[in-house]
């Protein structure tokens, strides 16, 4: 694979310049961009990269690694790890080589962080082979499958390589987990009897499933009119994702019919966990309408290990640091205010309790999902307010 050369690097958006980033579930590795699966709702669109389709690298893998261990964010055997998944597919023909390296550094090193790669390539015999050498990193592949069959969406479709890798990772695993990646479940897309048929079809192989909407932004939006895709948000653009309550109802009837004996999950973190038999390590038992369809024993794992900070934690937790923000405790979450998304998940991981900016309600029964299709209603939108005028009049007390 070649290195990306100064004048493609010059046209690179700046945030793709920056290998090592935060995301809810995990810190992000992303030092090669491009990829050739051209799926039309890509979010390489935020990043205008999506014509770049022959995978590039932005630096080796030793320094890749180098950069993520020692991140001012990163702590061994605590921080979520995601390797490549905002730039190319880990496992394209000529990434996977990287990927397999990349682990083989991390698991050298004695980690035993949770790592999340993401995929909906090729992954062979040999692949899992390799992977399953992998000593101490606590590793879940999550495979994307959406049972989308237009290949104006997704042109990989026709091949079915998604599937067979399904198979695969099934039937070679031992260690390794397994999570259905099911998205992105899109009204008009792939929410009719056969498209829940095809992923409950795969899905039996995992050891849990996942499912969400898609992002929907002018970038993408644009992209999809290009080609001649209709979608039914239209210029409804939202920062999360696009899941409406009566598509979530239709998803979980059709689950509940399906007689799956593999568990439905709403975030990716609690499908994670559930397969790796840890507690959730974004804290959703506070959000405890998120967790209602979660297996019971994860339920008791998730309980067992959920305690809510004091204000005198949190404020030491600042401090150390040196982080600057009014905030305030309830139940389940913190709200903060302007601390950024990847200051919030490193808090978040590190407490495993929900950290909530003020400026970005979250609403009951929401699921952190954009407000399109959603329940909002007036009582809702009069306690927020109420919360942001008691959230800036909080005092910080020592209460040990």
């Amino acid at each position: 694979m070649n290195f990306i050369n100064q004048t493609q690097r010059n046209s690179l958006n700046p945030l793709l310049l920056n290998i090592v980033s935060y995301r809810k579930s995990g810190l992000s590795l992303n030092h090669i961009v491009g990829c050739s699966l051209n799926c039309a709702y890509c979010v390489r669109h935020f990043f205008d990269n999506f014509e770049m389709k022959e995978p590039h690298m932005l630096c080796t893998d030793e320094e890749a690694v180098n950069q993520l261990v020692n991140h001012k964010f990163f702590i061994s055997n605590i921080t979520p790890i995601q390797i490549f998944n905002r730039a190319t597919d880990p496992f394209l023909r000529n990434v996977k080589i990287h990927t397999h390296e990349i682990l083989r550094m991390l698991d050298e090193l004695g980690l035993k962080n949770t790592v999340l790669v993401i995929t909906r390539a090729k992954v062979t015999k040999t692949d899992m082979e390799q992977l399953e050498k992998l000593k101490n990193l606590n590793l879940s592949l999550l495979v994307t499958y959406s049972g989308i069959i237009d290949q104006r969406i997704e042109p990989i479709a026709k091949s079915r390589i998604t599937e067979k890798s399904i198979v695969n990772i099934a039937t070679y695993k031992k260690k390794t987990k397994l999570i259905l990646y099911w998205r992105p479940i899109v009204a008009g897309w792939n929410d009719d009897n056969a498209s829940f048929a095809r992923v409950f079809n795969v899905a039996q192989y995992a050891d849990s499933i996942v499912y969400t909407g898609y992002y929907h932004r002018p970038e993408n939006y644009a992209y999809l009119q290009k080609i001649g895709l209709e979608i039914q948000y239209n210029d409804e653009f939202a920062r999360r994702k696009f899941l409406p309550k009566e598509l979530e109802n239709k998803i979980l009837a059709a689950y509940n019919e399906s007689k799956l004996k593999v568990p439905l999950f709403r975030k990716t973190s609690c499908g994670v966990v559930f397969a790796q038999k840890l507690p959730d390590y974004n804290g959703h038992w506070g959000v405890n309408e998120i967790c209602n369809i979660c297996p019971l024993e994860q339920q008791k794992i998730c309980w067992k290990h959920y305690k809510m900070p004091t204000k005198n934690e949190f404020q030491k937790l600042l401090d150390r640091y040196n982080y600057n923000s009014k905030f305030l405790i309830e139940g389940g979450h913190i709200w903060t205010e302007n601390l950024g998304e990847e200051r919030r998940y490193h808090l978040q991981h590190i407490l495993g309790y929900q950290i909530w900016d003020i400026e970005k309600p979250h609403f009951r029964n929401q699921h952190g999902r954009s407000p399109f299709g959603q329940l909002q209603n007036e009582e809702q939108k009069s306690e927020y307010e109420k919360l942001k005028i008691k959230f800036n009049n909080e005092v910080i007390n020592d209460d040990d």
